[in-house]
């Protein structure tokens, strides 16, 4: 059996890699029969699975050691090629949407390739591609810049992943300190920052307008591929939080200021919940992934056998360590039909929320990965988010595993966390829309942007000073704005969904878990509108579900004497 050690890593030689692909695509074309053109199709597939495996290796095997040369050195040719090999996946998806076979390719593989396939070429062209590099390279460095903190606190030097324990510090001046270290990093960074979302967004909005879009905003759902929904629905479902959410969320921020004994709750005591400390994890990361185990275990045998695959292939690399990127994500690694999941431990509990979300897009992927269809590995980000936390609320009953006395504390701050989530994420993506409805504000515009959203959707935030923050700056940490623009909304999309699921599962688990295995099953097959139907759930759009999901959960909530945890 292979291990991810083993995968083996060889750089494409992209000439001949056009050579090929246009040889294929020219069998697509002349085909004389369908089957001549699924073979055709079946083989193009293959090519692009090798080319996104390579690409794989590379982007985590450089995202785990940034001070490797050779991975960086790799990752740097991919950073460069990649829009050349957006140029073939073009003519690939000209060909396939135009294919005299079409009605009977799309019943064989679903309406939602050709969907995709004609997002695809409304979201590029040649006149670009040189401005595409641009953008990769900048997203590259703003990584980089990231993962190159090392900062000095109390005797010794972290990184930001490892800053964050002592943000949950009980003693208040630890945390103060902490934060103001953290941020300290983005502020004597500050100009590079500014300099580098400046860059992203002009050349953002270039791309855009050569494509012949007013801005990046249309182009940015194009390439976000939301197929069944635009950017009024969005507006609409922002308004419903604005009017929902907003308030319950304030309200469990001046509990939290009552359960910490604090006159007003600053932002440096948000990360602690309970004057008694947070609820953390009781073991080392190996303690944590054998738990793990046992749980995905007891789960279901196909939650057991995913786990086993995962573990048995070394398919996770999940400590915070010096020179490693910041964050987590998991990614597919096509010729081995493997997922990968990549984030940072730091004794918090959210090395078990990785274990549970990260774990949550693995086992979809694992789930889907029979359907043949590179476009169907992962959903569109809105609907793959669903699959991550909803597993999280699956797995609740096993959480004693982890947490021990501290079970009920972490289940009221995981369930009124999720909550508390969506005004920042929302805030997130109106910033995104502002930003490049006008992409030739300066930096300190869109600072002072963010500072007015922050006050319509996270009103109860005080920076108590601390300049950097008080000057708009916090969005700058935020990995998702200068690397995916407009994948935020997303998350609390899924929110709302997976909150449906945590509703259901307590009132009849057997069937919330068929319709959310159903769900993983379904991988990217559907647009999101149309898979959250199939798994039996209410539209995020449609009125009143966010006002009956929050109604359940503030019920919840407040049956829950948090002032005892």
């Amino acid at each position: 059996m292979q291990t991810f050690e083993d995968y083996k890593y060889e750089r494409p030689n992209v000439e001949e890699v056009k050579k090929d692909y246009k040889e294929l695509l020219e069998k697509f074309k002349n085909a004389s029969d369908v089957d001549g053109a699924t073979k055709a199709l079946e083989d193009i597939n293959r090519l692009r699975n090798t080319l996104s495996t390579m690409a794989n290796l590379v982007y985590i095997r450089a995202s785990i050691d940034t001070k490797d040369d050779y991975y960086q050195k790799e990752r740097d040719f991919f950073d460069d090629v990649q829009p050349e090999l957006n140029e073939l996946d073009t003519d690939f998806y000209k060909e396939l949407i135009n294919s005299a076979y079409r009605n009977v390719l799309e019943e064989k593989f679903g309406t939602q390739l050709f969907k995709i396939a004609e997002f695809e070429i409304k979201a590029f062209s040649k006149e670009v591609i040189e401005l595409m590099k641009q953008e990769n390279k900048l997203t590259t460095a703003y990584s980089k810049l990231v993962a190159s903190a090392e900062i000095d606190f109390e005797g010794d030097t972290y990184t930001l992943a490892q800053l964050d324990p002592f943000a949950q510090s009980e003693d208040r001046e630890i945390r103060r300190k902490a934060i103001e270290a953290k941020f300290g990093f983005f502020e004597k960074n500050a100009e590079k920052f500014d300099e580098l979302y400046d860059k992203l967004v002009k050349i953002r909005h270039e791309i855009a307008t050569t494509l012949g879009y007013k801005n990046f905003v249309e182009l940015g759902y194009i390439q976000m591929q939301r197929i069944d929904y635009n950017a009024e629905m969005v507006d609409v479902f922002r308004k419903q939080v604005r009017e929902s959410i907003v308030p319950v969320a304030t309200k469990l921020y001046q509990k939290q200021a009552e359960r910490l004994d604090v006159d007003s709750l600053k932002f440096y005591d948000e990360s602690i919940e309970y004057k008694t400390g947070n609820a953390t994890p009781k073991g080392s990361s190996d303690w944590i992934i054998d738990n793990g185990k046992k749980m995905y275990a007891e789960l279901s045998d196909e939650t057991n056998t995913f786990f086993q695959f995962m573990l048995d292939r070394n398919l996770m690399d999940l400590e915070a360590k010096k020179g490693k990127e910041s964050g987590g994500y998991c990614t597919f690694i096509e010729d081995y039909q493997s997922p990968f999941i990549f984030s940072n431990f730091n004794g918090t509990s959210g090395d078990i929320d990785v274990l549970t979300h990260e774990a949550g897009h693995a086992f979809q992927a694992y789930s889907s990965r029979h359907l043949g269809v590179p476009e169907y590995g992962f959903p569109t980000s809105e609907s793959a988010e669903i699959h991550s936390m909803s597993m999280e609320f699956f797995t609740w009953p096993w959480m004693e595993l982890f947490f021990k006395e501290d079970t009920d504390k972490y289940k009221y701050s995981h369930l009124a966390g999720g909550l508390t989530f969506i005004p920042y994420g929302v805030c997130v993506d109106e910033f995104q829309h502002l930003v490049y409805e006008n992409p030739e504000w300066t930096p300190a515009e869109r600072k002072q942007a963010w500072k007015k959203l922050e006050i319509t959707y996270l009103p109860h935030r005080d920076y108590d000073g601390i300049e950097y923050l008080e000057s708009g700056g916090f969005w700058q940490r935020q990995g998702h704005i200068y690397e995916s623009p407009f994948y935020y909304i997303d998350y609390t999309l899924a929110q709302i969904c997976a909150f449906q699921f945590w509703k259901r599962d307590r009132e009849n688990h057997e069937d919330a878990w068929k319709d959310y295995l159903n769900l993983c099953k379904l991988g990217g097959s559907k647009p999101f509108l149309q898979l959250v139907k199939a798994a039996n759930l209410r539209s995020p759009f449609e009125e009143g579900t966010v006002e009956s999901v929050i109604g359940a959960i503030e019920e919840w909530l407040d049956s829950v004497d948090d002032k005892a945890l």
